[in-house]
């Protein structure tokens, strides 16, 4: 019995002095380092302390023992980044939103990291290929974390189409009024995508390769386009005469993203409905439209202080937990892969569009610095197609001076 108390004695007294130290012998106690990370994003994300924003930043600090965060915010919409960062990037935000399309003009700045490790591995596992090349840079690095897609698709009344006409334009136009923003540069590509063309090779990341919407090919889409905008019932889509035609019942089908689902639902009602792009009929072929795609994603600034933590915050941002709470609290469509069987999101209309589209009939809209000389003759080709000055008569010389317009800006 003596010898038992001994012992007994004994393990307490060890115990006692293990708990003095704090750790056993061989181990280090945890050091809680007291950081400061500056978060720029969205006004919508950050209204009060209950928002998307810092309610998942908050969830972030308490997973992280190892780091007392005080979080700063402002306010930066994902297309305003490029403006803001690279005006002074070593004093800019550690962790900022961004649409993809910026991503040549954030690298050539310095003012965004590539990610690596672990932490890339996670993300290129919880996103599709798309997803990923819209934040690959021209280096092959990935640049950021997406969060949701950033693409246009079509909206339409189910009382007028069936599942099969929706699969083609011109059967839809044979039906009813269609609206297309012809005149907007970011839409009309979507047709000459159709006959082959491309946009800096097929990856869109080759300046070279120059933009090819010319020749035969090109041609025959503007000789289409000419005949779709003198179809009585095509509408050009420009100053809402979409939206307000879906209101009044004089347009059957817009083409638009998911910004405008809630007023789109709000004018069709119980006839709403969202699908992918169609095909169209050029020389008696079946050829897909194919929309601009992209992303918008988190950004790590290379210049921040505490670079792993502001990684590791990116990085949950745009995981799955904190899209699904982007999703149930704002409407903000996932990328993330693990959550496309979420029941809620199958049964959403706009998501699968959004996600149908990106899939199948998307071209990930290039985000190369050159990118920037696209925009404005694509606008005036349009333009000049709706108000008649490009005719099935000078369809080839129109094609081939737009063409030479998109070479000679800079390309």
């Amino acid at each position: 019995m003596k010898k038992i108390i001994a012992l007994l004695l004994t393990a307490v007294m060890i115990a006692g002095m293990f708990a003095a130290c704090g750790q056993p012998a061989g181990t280090e106690a945890l050091e809680v380092q007291d950081i400061t990370l500056t978060v720029w994003g969205p006004q919508e994300d950050q209204v009060d302390e209950s928002s998307w924003l810092p309610a998942m930043c908050q969830k972030f600090n308490e997973a992280h023992p190892e780091w007392n965060i005080t979080f700063e915010y402002a306010v930066c919409p994902e297309g305003d980044a490029s403006k803001n960062v690279v005006q002074d990037p070593a004093a800019a935000a550690d962790v900022y939103f961004f649409a993809n399309d910026q991503l040549g003009t954030l690298m050539q700045a310095n003012a965004i990291a590539q990610l690596g490790g672990a932490y890339l591995d996670q993300v290129v596992a919880d996103n599709s290929e798309s997803m990923i090349a819209s934040v690959t840079g021209t280096d092959g690095g990935v640049y950021g974390v997406p969060f949701t897609g950033n693409t246009w698709f079509m909206y339409y009344d189910t009382s007028v189409y069936t599942e099969e006409d929706i699969k083609s334009l011109d059967a839809m136009l044979a039906k009813g009024r269609v609206a297309f923003p012809l005149t907007n540069s970011w839409y009309i590509a979507a047709f000459y995508f159709a006959n082959g063309g491309t946009i800096f090779g097929d990856a869109g990341i080759d300046a070279a390769a120059g933009v090819n919407f010319g020749g035969d090919n090109g041609t025959a889409v503007t000789e289409y386009l000419v005949n779709m905008v003198a179809n009585p019932n095509f509408v050009n889509d420009a100053d809402g005469a979409g939206l307000d035609g879906l209101r009044n019942g004089t347009v059957s089908a817009i083409f638009s993203g998911s910004w405008d689902a809630v007023a789109v639902k709000e004018a069709l009602g119980d006839n709403f409905g969202a699908a992918q792009l169609p095909c169209i009929t050029i020389g008696g072929e079946e050829k897909q439209l194919y929309s601009f795609a992209g992303s918008k994603a988190i950004a790590v600034n290379p210049n921040c202080e505490n670079m792993q933590a502001a990684v590791a915050l990116a990085v949950y941002l745009g995981s799955a937990e904190a899209q699904l709470a982007h999703y149930e609290m704002r409407g903000i469509i996932p990328t993330s892969l693990s959550l496309a069987d979420d029941a809620a999101i199958q049964a959403d209309a706009v998501a699968l569009a959004q996600a149908n589209t990106i899939a199948n009939t998307s071209v990930v809209q290039s985000a190369i610095p050159e990118m920037g000389n696209y925009w404005t003759p694509a606008e005036a080709m349009g333009k000049a197609i709706v108000n008649g000055e490009v005719t099935l008569d000078n369809a080839a010389e129109k094609t081939e001076a737009f063409n030479s317009s998109l070479n000679n800006s800079g390309l």
